[in-house]
Formats: structure tokens, C-alpha cells, sequence
């Protein structure tokens, strides 16, 4: 969510390197997407997407979602089983807002745009690099340009509010949830444990994220430890390293008809 797709080529050139065709999409208000007055939810996501796959002649992909993106995903797998061999969500597909947070206004509180008033290309890239020193500048480059650069230099947010908030209005409402028995292929679940957690801390997100996607009857778990909620963007190579071993575990498909 106000994201974009550049934050993944640091993980696509590692995968292209191993000759793997690699396509990142950016949703409908997000980076060089066009920003139309409505859509901004996640059945609208997934037919998006699923024009976007024809547009490109592709099935049976390997679907990389993050975080709001991996609830995407899900939904998308579940209606579209054609398309879709493999499924690797990453610190995502198991978003569930109605029972991580006591309301609807403490979620949007804490998922609300912060104010852009006054920032820069220069100030935002300081500050990214101060809160992710481990960062490459390519993926801090990528970050900034998640935003509108103005003709005066200054920043601001590619959706409007009400577009953003759309998209968390149909986060809390369309949990993936009910879409995990429809899934039949082979599932990643990549949850970031944050640094600083200690061992109950981490237990309860193992914990959680097994419950809930209990009904995935494919899954296994790949757990990064002391990271943050972009692996992308802060492990890139890990990332690739574990949807190549994914993308080799599955069968090839006969060409006979």
C-alpha cells in the first residue's frame, strides 16, 4: 500500500540473473500507475491483476505479494487457480486488522499518511536512510519514489486521502481469511520478526500467523529474524534465494493437449 514496484528490483535483478522473466506490478494509484477516481480495494486489485496477466500472456506464475499486496494475492490464487503455481507472501496474506487492533480508528491511526508538508527529495532520503541503515541506496531511491517529486521539489502522495483510505476500509472488511481453502499450490509464508523482539514476543507472531492460516494446506514457513516489514527492500537477495527454491520445487507442465 503507497507503494511501488521499484522496491522489488533489487530482488528481480537476482532472479532475472537466473534466467527467471520477472514482471512487478504496480496497482492503480501506486507509482507509474494511473490513479483513477475509484478501484481502490482489493476485488478491484485482483482483476487488475488478472487483466495485467493476460495483457502479458502469462499463467501459472509464481505471485510475490507484500504486506496489503500478499492479501491481494491471496484472493487472487483462491479465484484464479489457473494462473497461479505458487504463492510466497511476504510479512503478508494474513492481515486481519479487526483482531490486531480494538477499533477502526485505531487502525486508521496507525496506518494514516503522515503529512508531507515541507519534505523534500533531499530531507525524505535522509530520513529513510536514518531509519534503514541497512538499506542499499538503490532501495532508498526506490522508497522516495513512492511519492510525486512537484515541479518545485517538493513531495506529495500519489493517491488522495480518500483513495488511501479506501484501501484500508476493504483491508478491514475483506480479511484472506476465508479464501485459504480455496488455495491448492504450494504457499511461503515470509513473516519479518522485528529486531528487539524477544523469544514470547516472537512466539505470538509464529503463533498468530499459524492460526490464521491454518486452512493453507501448502504452507511452510520461512522466518526472518531481526527485520523489517520491506525483506524486499532490506534482504533482497534472501528474498529471491527463497522464491527461486519455491519456483524449483514445483512440477513442469506437459504440453500435450
Amino acid at each position: 500500500m503507497a507503494s511501488s514496484a521499484r522496491l522489488w528490483d533489487e530482488v528481480a535483478d537476482h532472479l532475472a540473473a537466473a534466467d527467471h522473466a520477472v514482471y512487478a506490478v504496480d496497482l492503480r494509484g501506486h507509482g507509474d500507475s494511473d490513479t483513477p477516481e475509484s478501484g481502490y480495494d482489493i476485488p478491484t486489485a485482483v482483476a487488475d491483476l488478472v487483466a495485467a496477466s493476460a495483457a502479458l500472456g502469462l499463467d501459472r506464475v509464481v505471485v510475490a505479494g507484500h504486506s496489503w499486496g500478499g492479501n491481494i494475492s491471496v484472493r487472487l490464487t483462491a479465484e484464479h487457480p489457473e494462473l497461479v503455481a505458487a504463492l510466497a507472501l511476504v510479512d503478508g496474506g494474513w492481515l486481519e486488522p479487526a483482531k490486531a487492533f480494538p477499533s477502526w480508528d485505531a487502525f486508521v491511526g496507525a496506518l494514516r499518511p503522515a503529512s508531507l508538508e515541507g519534505a523534500t527529495v533531499q530531507s525524505v532520503s535522509d530520513y529513510f536512510r536514518a531509519i534503514h541503515p541497512d538499506w542499499s541506496p538503490a532501495a532508498i531511491e526506490a522508497a522516495v519514489d513512492t511519492m510525486r517529486v512537484n515541479a518545485d521539489g517538493s513531495l506529495s502522495r500519489r493517491m488522495s486521502t480518500e483513495q488511501h483510505m479506501s484501501i484500508l476500509h476493504s483491508i478491514w472488511n475483506e480479511p484472506p481469511r476465508p479464501w485459504y481453502p480455496a488455495i491448492d499450490v504450494p504457499t511461503l509464508l515470509m513473516p519479518a520478526i522485528p529486531k528487539g523482539a524477544d523469544a514470547k514476543w516472537a512466539d505470538r507472531i509464529r503463533s498468530r500467523i499459524r492460526e490464521t492460516t491454518a486452512d493453507l494446506r501448502h504452507a511452510t514457513m520461512r522466518e526472518y529474524l531481526d527485520s523489517e516489514h520491506d525483506l524486499h527492500a532490506q534482504h533482497p537477495r534472501r528474498v529471491a534465494d527463497d522464491l527461486l527454491d519455491l519456483a524449483r520445487g514445483l512440477q513442469p507442465v506437459s504440453n500435450a493437449r
